[in-house]
C-alpha cells in the first residue's frame, strides 16, 4: 500500500488537520505573523522534522543490527542557513548530525554515509513530480 497523508482544513484560520490511513493525527498552522495561530509546527518545519526523524532512525537501525556503540542520536536540520537563494538556484538544508557514544572514525563515517541514505534525504535530494487534481 502507497504511503499517504491528508489535511483537513478547520475552522481555525490555517490550522490544519493531519492524518494517515493508521489512524495517527497532527496539526500544522501558520505563524501569528502569516495570519495563524503559531499552535503547531509549519508545513516548511514538518518537512524538516520529517528528514530529522528519518535520518535518526536509519541510523539507528544501523548501528543497532551492527552491534555498535551508539548511545543516542540528535539531528538538526536548517532550511537555507545563509538566507533564501536566488531565483532559480536551489534551496539548502543544513543537516548536523550529532552521534553519541564510543564509536571510532571508521563507525562514524558509514553512519554518515547511512545517514544520506535515509528515505527522506533520498527523496527530497531526487527527482520528484507533484501531479496535483481538483475534486469537488
Amino acid at each position: 500500500m502507497p504511503l499517504s497523508a491528508t489535511a483537513h482544513s478547520t475552522a481555525t484560520a490555517y490550522r490544519v488537520r493531519l492524518q494517515d490511513p493508521a489512524g495517527h493525527e497532527w496539526w500544522a498552522d501558520e505563524p501569528v505573523s502569516n495570519g495563524g495561530g503559531d499552535t503547531a509546527p509549519d508545513p516548511v518545519q514538518l518537512v524538516l522534522s520529517g528528514l530529522c526523524a528519518c535520518t535518526t532512525i536509519t541510523v539507528q537501525m544501523y548501528a543497532q543490527r551492527k552491534g555498535w556503540p551508539l548511545s543516542g542520536v540528535r539531528v538538526h536540520a536548517t532550511l537555507n542557513p545563509a538566507g533564501d537563494p536566488p531565483r532559480g538556484e536551489a534551496n539548502h538544508i543544513a543537516r548536523e548530525l550529532h552521534l553519541e557514544g564510543a564509536l571510532d572514525a571508521e563507525q562514524r563515517e558509514r553512519l554518515l554515509q547511512i545517514a544520506n541514505a535515509c528515505p527522506v534525504h533520498k527523496l527530497l535530494s531526487g527527482s520528484l513530480v507533484v501531479d496535483t487534481t481538483v475534486h469537488a
